[in-house]
């Protein structure tokens, strides 16, 4: 993904009901920090034009043709500010297509709206098939592939912007890939629940860029093979407009389409299209929603639902209804965008299943009925109340009820207010000379069956990451847990310097892999801190490795390696490295307890690791020994780690040395020498009974807290691992059998026999994977 700025906070302002102002920073930016309007890069204007070697001629760069095709009233809401963006560009030249509903009266003939804004049309295409069913929809795709490439072949554009996920979209997209045109997709990488689904992603695949909207939408592109470099994450284009709109002065508007009685909030919009996946079901829904809407007794703006399969019904039910002539409905056919979104600020409530309700009135706050399964899987803000069902009039009633005139926070999920320089920014930077043929980001997967000897005497491996507060270790672990290679560096002491020590040394490793005849499957990356697996994202670090807070490993490390990349906290990487190389082999249910400078763990429950609903299930570091205690590092009191840990054992060394009690006969300690965990144990070797009391309280907090454990989860197995398992090990057992019930008194107790647990763990995340497991 280009990198084209640093953090923006964006303030956004909303008038609450009792007309107060509150101010809201926008949880927005941190999704695009990268994308900052202050850092955007800007192409270096100062090679548009050059002398030539006798500096007598002038050679000027090649303007950018961007083709521009818009279908209806809804897309251009969102390409029109990009249209408007480039036609002001010195460095662009637009195009523009018509085609869709733009052209059909019955849809408002909303093309005007582009020849309002002051935009040359260079091309109408009547393309639409009227019927109103799924023949029809198909039909229409196939008369716009007719008359496209006579257009394109006239306009020869260097890049075509198509939207989103209509049928029309899909014919342009189709059409331009067969031309070897460049195609840049806007909002790909969403979901929702129909047909739309299949055509944008079949959009995605046949386009050559890509702007989305949300992280997740970003995500799911780089799922499906994407190049990330040919990614930007710059939110919805409505947004600019949307957080920058007067919204409260607006009277006069509310009475042009409501009525002249009414007021803010004291009205509904309904906008339902149909479901091309299961038009009966739509439609009766449709029918379903009027009915409430007409109980509920409250104005309503009603928009006439699109063109595709089902819609014509749709308006026969609101005919039959009567709702065109019903004193409380006021039907519109379309309503300009700038006004729609003002309307949409002051509902009391929007009901229907217009993407509008998902995207646009989170922005503002608007209460929304979310019917069906058309929007399935969009992401939402806490405004949307989905009635998925929706097959009773009474359930849409009670759903109206719940939401209508209800007050919510804005969201901020699909855009901070710059969309449009981002993708300016994104268009300009393509390079229209380089070789057009897509490329795709593959996972490694199972190869054809080879006779080459190379591959035949290959070692399945992975590269493994123990990302430690003083050691950077990264190793080569083949299959059967043998470290082929290992490197370790200092960590250093701020992020920028550990991603960029890290890549070093991953891409050595990388190509001494070569030489090994090691079959690199992937990255296992093993951090302090916890980890969400699922994005490779560390969200909050130890203090041991200070600031390493929101890190994504998994999107630079899988860019620049082109491997896939899997990272969990250190604690669940023992575990994993326990359950595929050592005594955890043949055992669905066991815990191990890391004991180091802190203490972790992790445990496998069914065969499978448990992260837990927010990723730190089995911090048993801070699993509570006592109502009181030495304070622990997490700001509470009575913690394990306060008691069992190398960092608590340091600090009774330390204690013990000040008051004399540490070193005795046998036992040498250089004046600068840091005291640490290792002295205390070596004075309680050597016959220091203070010392031993000190190791005694530890391990017997230790085996409190596996008594716990053993008593709520029943696993069949405790492992031990790390510096102090060994010096822990027959305390916590003797406790346990002397404290725990009967039924716990039998679970085994055993010490690991892994040299490397963290390396050997992050190994296995991939090679688990690899050799088709279930992680």
């Amino acid at each position: 993904m280009p990198a084209f700025g640093a953090s923006v906070t964006q303030t956004h302002r909303r008038t609450k009901s009792n007309g107060a102002v509150s101010d809201h920073i926008d949880p927005h930016d941190a999704a695009f920090r990268k994308y900052s309007l202050n850092n955007l890069v800007t192409m270096d204007t100062t090679n548009l034009s050059t002398l030539s070697a006798n500096g007598d001629a002038i050679i000027e760069k090649r303007k950018h043709k961007v083709c521009i095709a818009t279908c209806n009233r809804a897309d251009y809401s969102k390409l029109g500010p990009i249209m408007i963006a480039i036609e002001k560009d010195p460095d662009m030249i637009l195009q523009t297509i018509v085609l869709g509903c733009h052209l059909i009266d019955d849809y408002g003939s909303t093309y005007r709206l582009i020849e309002q804004d002051g935009l040359n049309i260079d091309s109408r295409l009547h393309t639409i098939v009227r019927g109103e069913d799924e023949a029809a929809m198909v039909e229409s795709i196939g008369l716009a592939m007719v008359k496209l490439p006579d257009v394109l072949l006239r306009l020869q554009p260097d890049i075509l912007v198509v939207h989103g996920d209509r049928f029309d979209a899909l014919s342009l997209a189709a059409t331009a890939a067969l031309m070897n045109i460049r195609i840049l997709h806007i909002e790909g990488g969403e979901v929702s629940g129909t047909i739309d689904d299949s055509i944008r992603h079949a959009i995605t695949k046949l386009s050559h860029y890509h702007i989305c909207c949300t992280e997740r939408a970003h995500s799911r592109l780089l799922a499906m093979c994407e190049d990330n470099e040919r990614i930007m994450l710059a939110g919805c284009t409505s947004y600019d407009m949307l957080l920058t709109a007067k919204v409260r002065d607006c009277d006069d508007l509310i009475h042009k389409w409501v009525g002249p009685e009414a007021e803010k909030q004291d009205y509904i919009i309904a906008l339902q299209h149909p479901v091309t996946t299961n038009i009966k079901h739509s439609i009766t829904m449709f029918g379903l929603m009027l009915d409430a809407l007409l109980t509920f007794d409250k104005k309503v703006v009603i928009l006439f639902p699109n063109i595709d399969a089902g819609s014509k019904e749709m308006t026969r039910i609101m005919r039959l209804k009567g709702i065109e002539h019903h004193p409380n409905f006021r039907p519109a056919k379309h309503i300009p965008f700038e006004e729609f979104i003002i309307l949409v600020a002051n509902a009391g409530c929007m009901i229907g299943n217009s993407s509008a309700g998902v995207r646009e009135a989170g922005a503002f706050g608007t209460p929304v009925v979310n019917l069906g399964s058309r929007q399935t899987g969009r992401e939402t803000g806490e405004n949307v109340l989905h009635c998925r069902e929706a097959d009773t009039t009474q359930k849409i009633l009670h759903s109206l009820e719940i939401q209508y005139q209800k007050q919510f926070p804005p969201s901020y999920i699909y855009g901070d207010g710059h969309a449009i320089p981002r993708i300016i920014k994104f268009l300009k930077n393509i390079d229209v000379d380089k070789e057009i043929q897509k490329g795709f980001v593959f996972p490694p997967m199972p190869e054809s069956i080879s006779k080459d000897i190379d591959h035949i005497l290959e070692t399945q491996s992975a590269l493994a990451v123990d990302m430690g507060g003083t050691q950077l270790r990264v190793a080569i672990v083949s299959n059967e847990g043998e470290i082929k290679h290992l490197e370790s560096r200092s960590t250093p002491d701020n992020n920028e310097s550990r991603l960029r020590t890290l890549m070093e040394m991953l891409v050595d490793a990388s190509q001494k892999a070569i030489g090994l005849s090691c079959r690199i499957l992937g990255v296992g990356i093993s951090t302090g801190g916890r980890v969400n697996p699922r994005e490779g994202i560390v969200m909050h670090a130890t203090k041991a490795i200070e600031g390493w807070n929101n890190i994504d490993l998994r999107t630079p490390i899988s860019s620049k390696l082109h491997l896939p990349v899997w990272v969990d906290n250190d604690g669940n990487c023992a575990a994993l490295g326990e359950k595929k190389f050592g005594f955890g082999k043949n055992s669905a249910n066991f815990i191990t307890i890391a004991t180091g400078t802190g203490i972790g763990g992790g445990y496998i429950q069914d065969g499978k690791l448990l992260h837990g609903t927010n990723f730190c299930a089995a911090e048993l570091g801070h699993t509570k020994v006592s109502m009181d205690g030495p304070e622990c590092l997490c700001g509470g009191r009575g913690c394990l780690e306060s008691y069992s840990s190398g960092g608590a054992l340091q600090r009774e060394a330390k204690a013990l040395m000040k008051e004399g009690g540490l070193v005795v006969n046998g036992m040498k300690i250089a004046a600068e020498e840091e005291i640490t965990a290792k002295h205390l144990i070596q004075s309680a070797k050597l016959g220091n009974t203070k010392a031993q009391a000190v190791l005694n309280i530890g391990a017997r907090a230790l085996a409190t807290a596996t008594i716990s454990l053993l008593h709520i989860l029943n696993p069949s197995m405790i492992v031990l691992s790390g510096h102090f398992a060994p010096i822990y090990h027959e305390e916590v057992s003797k406790t346990i059998n002397r404290e725990a019930l009967d039924s716990a008194k039998g679970v085994e107790i055993k010490v690991s026999e892994l040299k490397e647990p963290a390396l050997l763990g992050a190994a296995s995340l991939v090679l688990e994977y690899a050799t088709r497991r279930t992680y």
